[in-house]
This record gives structure tokens, sequence and C-alpha cells, in this order.
């Protein structure tokens, strides 16, 4: 009888066993000796389907990988040198099977030794994880085109920001073009769309260093066709292509077809950018020379991308367009050109209406002074602009009753803080009752006889000055803003502005404060006499750094001129009835200097006998008597009484109280205002047949 052989019945199990995982494993399993060279293989390896397992045999492992980014040989010798393993390593391969593809796989790799230490070769197992790769790769790029695509509130920064993100992980050439109408705020066109319609190419990027062009970067134009892309545009589905030479609809845009021979583009995806069944525009992607072809997991991602990014451009169209209209607003609500006196040139910078909450403006005051004013009124939109225009107009009613600088910004402060008060009973759903009224706001208002600029400001809007010897200082202290619950009191400077004194007035602080400690084109004030002002201005706007936001403020450049001698005369009249005769000679004579015509002259001694009568009855000494000869005459009446006149309607029989009343029969306007140590009332006639002065600007 004779004996079983243990021993013998394990190695036979052992081999066929080894044999079944070999035959049996959907693992891809290599064997390699000391030279890397293969010993054994699997039939589960996916590059092996079409190939005997025999003929592997003897093969270096460079013939087995075909490695995209690094040498698998190096890493097996590696493993065979020092005995360390590899676990779960990524290689990426060539994979020749009926198309050229790439697949990528999970290795392990482990040194094989015999009991006594003899190195034998290394055993890798292959696990093709080509498709979760894949996946996690998907996701990562939805989600950098999810984190990357969509900060700006501009159509075309869009398609940049998306560009630059699928090149080079997802495509080697990435192309968007937008409808021209929705980058300027219109609504997008319905699929399919219109034959004509206009689309720009917001962004190109490409892997290659020197890439062909068919067309540059804010081209506007229409699409040939037909073409995947106008097909796209119709039906709103994407489209996959393979490109060849002969591909038939490259022959309808022969530029096109140049530009993708050049660059050795074998695969395009064409997504529409849609929302709602409307055309936005398209993204074109490229593959080229070894990379893969487009398949359907990538069409389906490039949708997902593109939807993303509708969604964004949508979001900038809704927000241009808001946008398109505050602007427009804006101009008709603001001042085409400067309303002053020829003795303070003014010019406006341009402004861009992208901030439509600020604004600026000059008003011709009497008495040949002007009235400046900047502002900025928080929020964006139609609602910031619409407050600015109630702000505004309320400044202009104001400036007519010859408020000073700090009692016209306490009365707009009471202004801003009703408007804020009517933002608290607004519906709870309307965004505008939850956002604070804060409004910045500097007034001044300039006296060419004097050479003195009366200033206050709200905020942060402290005007500059630029002195004749080129220093620059700042111009008011800054108060509350107004619509604050702040009730501090506002302080109103007097500056001397002589003439060839430039004043700096902006809505945005960072501009003052830049200009404060960067005087810049402001330094060399020795041209400013002959110096267009608007030269000056547009040197202000190179000078001033990138990102600085000068095209989102709204700037006023001023610049004093001296007020000719002959055109003014003052005296002072003693508190007695007589002192009216003589205003009425000393009027009569300086008339006739400045050869008034007859009309004008009665009714300026007429005028002039009523204002002085007024005085002496109810004011105070010293009385002032003025003249001034500007583009109107206007006579001024100063006392240092503080009682104020008011125009009365004298009865029939009354003897007196039709001072005032005449007064206003004859001039075209008529006014008092105040300071610290007296008052002034002034009357305005028009001159028969003035003209500017020759320095009008």
């Amino acid at each position: 009888m004779a004996h079983s052989d243990p021993v013998g019945r394990v190695d036979a199990a052992a081999a066929s066993m080894l044999e079944a995982l070999f035959t049996q494993s959907p693992i891809g399993l290599h064997l390699f000796d000391t030279d890397l060279r293969v010993l054994r293989v699997n039939t589960a390896t996916p590059f092996m389907r079409n190939v005997p397992v025999d003929d592997w045999r003897g093969r270096r492992v460079r013939d087995v990988y075909h490695p995209v980014e690094e040498d698998a040989e190096a890493l097996l010798r590696e493993v065979l040198d020092t005995g360390i393993p590899v676990v779960q390593h990524l290689v990426r391969v060539h994979v020749e099977e009926d198309e050229p593809q790439e697949r990528t796989f999970e290795v392990n790799a482990l040194r094989l030794e015999d009991p006594h230490g003899k190195v034998l070769g290394v055993g890798v197992s292959a696990v093709d994880v080509t498709q979760r790769e894949r996946a996690h790769a998907h996701t990562r790029m939805l989600d950098a085109v999810r984190g990357n695509v969509g900060r700006t509130l501009d159509p075309a920064a869009i398609g940049e920001e998306l560009a630059a993100t699928l090149v080079p992980t997802f495509a080697d050439i990435a192309i968007v073009e937008v409808v021209d109408s929705v980058i300027r705020g219109d609504d997008a066109p319905l699929a399919p769309l219109p034959t004509g319609t206009l689309l720009m190419r917001a962004a190109f990027r490409s892997a290659h260093p020197r890439p062909p062009q068919a067309h540059s970067v804010g081209d506007v134009r229409r699409l040939a066709g037909p073409t995947p892309f106008t097909q796209a545009l119709s039906d709103l589905r994407p489209r996959l292509e393979r490109l060849h030479p002969a591909t038939p609809w490259l022959a309808a845009d022969p530029a096109l077809a140049e530009a993708i021979r050049s660059s050795r583009a074998h695969s395009l995806l064409v997504v529409p950018l849609t929302l709602r069944d409307a055309a936005l525009g398209t993204v074109s992607l490229y593959r080229t020379e070894h990379s893969p072809a487009f398949d359907e997991d990538d069409r389906a991602l490039a949708v997902e991308l593109a939807s993303h990014t509708a969604l964004c451009i949508e979001n900038a169209r809704r927000f241009t367009h808001e946008h398109t209209i505050a602007a427009t607003v804006q101009r008709r609500l603001l001042p085409r050109r400067p309303e002053a006196h020829a003795w303070l040139e003014t010019a406006y910078l341009s402004l861009t209406g992208a901030d439509p909450g600020a604004w600026y403006d000059t008003t011709a005051l009497a008495s040949a002074r002007t009235a400046i004013v900047v502002g900025k009124v928080s929020g964006r939109g139609l609602s910031a602009a619409a407050t600015m225009a109630q702000l505004r107009t309320a400044v202009r009613s104001m400036s007519a009753f010859e408020l000073a600088p700090d009692e016209l910004l306490a009365r707009l402060h009471d202004t801003a803080g009703r408007l804020a008060a009517e933002r608290a009973h607004l519906p709870s759903g309307d965004p505008l009752r939850h956002e604070k009224l804060r409004v910045d706001c500097a007034y001044a208002v300039h006296d060419p006889l004097t050479g003195v600029c009366t200033m206050a400001a709200a905020g942060h809007l402290t005007p500059l000055i630029v002195h004749p010897d080129g220093t620059v200082s700042a111009a008011a202290p800054a108060g509350p803003r107004l619509g604050s619950s702040n009730g501090a009191p506002f302080a109103a400077v007097e500056t001397d502005t002589p003439a060839g004194s430039v004043l700096i007035f902006t809505s945005e602080p960072l501009l003052t404060s830049y200009l404060a400690e960067n005087p810049g084109p402001l330094a060399a004030p020795s041209d400013y006499d002959d110096r267009p002002l608007q030269d000056l201005c547009d040197a202000l706007v190179y000078a001033f750094p990138a990102g600085m936001g000068v095209h989102d403020a709204a700037v006023i450049v001023a610049r004093a001129r001296p007020f000719p001698s002959d055109r003014f005369a003052a005296w002072l009249l003693d508190p007695d009835p007589a002192a009216v005769a003589d205003a009425r000679r000393r009027t009569r004579g300086q008339l006739a200097a400045w050869n008034v015509d007859d009309e004008t002259a009665y009714d300026t001694q007429l005028i002039v006998s009523e204002l002085v009568t007024n005085a002496v009855r109810y004011g105070s000494p010293p009385l002032e008597l003025r003249l001034i000869h500007d583009r109107t005459l206007t006579c001024e009446m100063r006392d240092a009484g503080s009682a104020a006149p008011h125009l009365r309607h004298a009865g029939t029989v009354d003897e007196g109280g039709r001072g005032l009343f005449i007064t206003a029969q004859l001039a075209q306007a008529w006014g008092t205002r105040f300071t610290p140590s007296a008052k002034t009332i002034w009357a305005e006639q028009p001159l028969a047949g003035a003209t500017e002065p020759d320095n009008w600007p």
C-alpha cells in the first residue's frame, strides 16, 4: 500500500490555485524577473484582450506599459532595488485597442524573494480605475468651475474665467463666444438663433505656446453655417465631432478650418450656453495631437459646466441691464455742461455711470458767486440713482435761498433722514428696506469779489485746493454722513482762493487721499493760467494708478479767475435819509460808465432807492451799496441788522410797505443772504445785449 505525499499534494494544490488565480482573477497580474522582463501575465489586463498571453513573455516593462506621465520601468526598478513596495500608485497608460486611448491603473508592486532571501523579481497587480478617476476628475473640474467662474459681473470676463479653468485640464483649446446683445445687457434671443445674430468672441485659451486663431478675442461676427456651432444654437443641444481634413462643414469657415489644421485638433465639443430656451452663446472645446478624444462622459460634464456658466452670464447680463438703465437715468439727471460764472472756470471729469449714486453740480448764484457740490449715495442701481436725484434737487432748491454751506448741509441732513425713514416703511420683502442710506457730500460757494471759498463737507469728501504756489491742502473738515444718526453740527471754513487757485472735488475719498499724498500733475501749477482745464482733468486721470476707480467717481475741477476791478463798485453810506439821493447819484454815474441802456439804468435807480430806504429805516450801520456788472447787473445793499425782510402787498391807502414789492417787480430775481456779521439784500437784472466775457469757458 503506497503512502500519500502531503507536501506533493500541497505543491500541486498551490500550483493549481496559482494557475486559477492567473486565469480567473479580474485583476491584472504581472510577474517580472530581475531584468524586469515579463515572466507571466494574466488575461484580465485590459490592453491584452487582443494579444495572446504567450506573446508578452520576455518583453520589457516599457513594452507592456506606455506611460503618459512617468517611467513605469524606473518605478519598478526602485521596488526591485529597495524592497519598498508600491501601494495604490496611479499610472496613466496609453492603451492600443480598437482606438488608441488613455487609461488609468491603480498599481501595487512587491519585490518577490525565495525563503533564503534571494530576489526573484517583482509582482505587480493593476486595476483599471479609469472610470473612477475620471469621475473624480470631473467632480474636481465642476468644483473648479463653480469656484472660479462667476466672480465678476462682466459677461466677457466670465468667459475668460471659464476658458482659464478648462485649459489644459479638460481641453487643449477653449473658446467662448457670447451673443453681442447679451454683452450689452439685452435679453438673450430664443432658439433657434435668428439668422445674422452677432456673436462676440469673449475668450480664447490654448495649451500651445503659439496657438493659431481663426478670429481674435473681441471680434464681433456672424457665424458661418451650417456648422456644429450654428446647429447647437439652433436646437440647444451639444455637438461631439471628430475632426478630419475632409470634414464637410469646415468648408463653411475656411479660417477656422486652417486654424484646426494648424493646431492638429482631432476632437471638438460644442456646448450651447443656454438658459430657459434662450441662447446666450457657445463654448467650443478642442483636443489636439496626443490628447484622447472627447467622449459621452465629457459631453455630459461640459453640459453641466456650460449650465453654470450660462447662469453666471445671465446674472451679469441682468446687472449690466440694470446698470445701463441706472446710468441712463443718471446721465439725464446730471448737467451736461458746467453752469458757473466766468470767474470760476469749471470742468467735469468723464463719468461712466459705474456708480449711479454719484452726482456733481455747479450753480451760478447771485453776485458772480458759484456753488459747487459733489456727492455720493450708498447703494447701487436705480434706487441709488433715484435717491441721488432727490438730493440733487434738494441742493439745487436750497442753494437758491442763499444758505451758507454748513446750514445747507444741516438741512440736507434732515432731508436724508426723512428719506431713510421712508425706507423703514417699505414692504418687508423690499431689499431697499434693509439697506441703510448713507450719503457723502461736499458743498462750497466761491466768491470772486473777495477771493474766498466757503466750504463744508459731510462724510469723507474733503475738497482739495491747489494754491498758486503749488501747495496742496484739504479745504474742509469732515462732518457726519448725511442720513446717519450722528447729530454733530457741520463746520464751514473760509479758504482764500486767489486767482490761479485750482479746486478739486471728487465723490471718491480714495482719490482725494491719493491726490493729497501724491499731487502729481497738481504740483506744477506754473501753466495753470493758460492750460485748458480739460487737459488738467485728463492729466489727473492719467496720474491715477490702476484700480483706484477713477471712472466710478464724479469729479469737478475748478480754477479761480480774477474779477475785473472795473466791473465792481462799492460805497459806504450814512444811515441818513439823505443817503438815498446820494446812492441814486452814484448809481447813475456808474451805470453811465458801464454804458448800461437807459431803461435798465432807470429801473436800477428805483431798485437802489428802495433798498437804501429799507436799510436806513430798518437796518443797522454800517451801510454798504454794491453794484456788480457781470452777465447780469446786481445791486446789493448790506447792513449789520439781523432782521429778515419779507415781501408785503400793501393796501390801497397804505403809505409804505411797497419797497420789496417794487424791487421784485423790476428785478428778474432777488433775495437775502446772511453772514455772521451782516445781511445782504440783492436784486438782479438782465442786461440788454449782454455777451459773455472773453474768458467765459
